[in-house]
């Protein structure tokens, strides 16, 4: 009888929020389908849940399952979800073995025969330590070796993998290497030389180096409402539409006109009517092939609808329009502070985290740490 193969486990960390960890693991997980036949995924414990088929689940486990087709409950693929009040709760009266339990048992699920297992964390190596399952204790606990992802230049991402480092080395699991996410294109080969050097130095191996992509970060519509909130108040069109710049309507409407861009969102106030039938103009002129510059959409401001007849002009355009309550400029901080999240929806953007991952990561060399 031959000599049975152990199962491959990776728990994909971060060193802090919004480095793309979620991106990176879409990216891996599509890689490693084309090495095993069995491939699955579980996020032990998730921050931002969603109702899916009538469960509390991690809004990554849900993307990872549409995106990579796995097979399997998606209650297992998150079995801890952070809902409110899970905190507080738990430190009331939290059972500690039985969130323990609770990941065996949904683990077992997911990894039986599978080839591979991906096991994606939540923030950065400490979160989750108010209820005794922080990132590092979760990897030890599901016998996992780690890929760090970190972002931006060169001194502060070496600092952040050194400080989560530690909290995986005290819990004694073994961090294999780190991939570098959402480098300056115009700084990449600068970044890439001094990390290489600087964390060889310290025995910590590179696995890759991603350039910042901006159609990753770029929102849609959609993007915008389930991030913020904001109400839409037009016709149920252009959702999908991609903002890729951002024009507040605070000026004249002779001023603004010489700073649309193709794909911009205007947040204008909602009493702004000369504003805002100027910027529709290039919308209505598409015929007349105005096509390098649009509105992907309008966000009014102040709580102020503007009468039917802009209204039915803006319909005429099929801009969507939503409406804030909020002043201009906090409205405007919101969508400057958006994370965007790749959607379930997002082929696009799917295939774009395939595709980085592919060119600017050594799946080779993981799996060979893995083994």
């Amino acid at each position: 009888m031959g000599k049975k193969i152990k199962q491959k486990r990776i728990f994909i960390a971060a060193t802090k929020q919004n480095d793309g960890k979620t991106t990176v693991s879409l990216g891996l997980i599509k890689a490693f389908q084309k090495r095993f036949k069995r491939v699955g995924f579980i996020k032990p414990v998730g921050q931002r849940y969603v109702l899916e088929r009538g469960f509390k689940v991690d809004e990554d486990s849900v993307l990872i399952e549409k995106a990579c087709g796995m097979k399997g409950s998606i209650k297992d693929m998150s079995p801890v979800a952070i809902e409110k009040g899970f905190t507080e709760n738990y430190i009331k009266r939290g059972d500690h073995r039985k969130l323990v339990d609770g990941i065996i048992s949904s683990f077992e699920r997911i990894s039986k025969n599978k080839d591979l297992v991906v096991i994606e964390g939540t923030g950065h190596a400490g979160v989750g330590s108010i209820f005794d399952l922080s990132n590092a204790k979760v990897a030890n606990l599901l016998d996992a070796k780690v890929i760090l992802i970190a972002s931006g230049g060169i001194g502060k991402p070496m600092d952040e993998i050194e400080l989560n480092m530690a909290l995986f080395e005290r819990e004694g699991v073994q961090v294999i290497g780190v991939i570098i996410n959402k480098v300056i294109a115009s700084k990449y080969k600068k970044v890439r030389s001094a990390l290489n050097m600087g964390l060889k130095r310290k025995g910590i191996d590179v696995l890759g180096v991603i350039p910042y992509t901006l159609k990753l970060s770029d929102p849609t519509i959609l993007n915008i409402i389930e991030e913020t909130g904001l109400k839409l108040i037009s016709r149920n069109v252009g959702l999908n539409n991609v903002v890729w710049d951002i024009l507040i309507g605070a000026m004249e409407p002779h001023d603004a006109l010489k700073y649309i861009k193709k794909n911009s969102l205007l947040i204008t106030p909602g009493d702004r009517e000369d504003m805002i039938v100027a910027m529709l103009t290039p919308n209505l002129l598409k015929k007349q092939k105005r096509k390098n510059i649009s509105l992907s959409g309008i966000i009014l401001t102040g709580g102020i609808v503007p009468n039917p007849a802009i209204m039915k002009l803006i319909e005429d355009a099929r801009i969507p329009v939503l409406l804030s309550k909020e002043h201009t400029y906090k409205a405007a901080s919101q969508i400057y502070d958006l994370a965007v999240k790749i959607r379930p929806n997002d082929k696009g953007k799917t295939k774009l985290a395939e595709t980085l991952v592919k060119k600017y990561v050594d799946v080779g060399r993981i799996l060979e740490k893995i083994k």
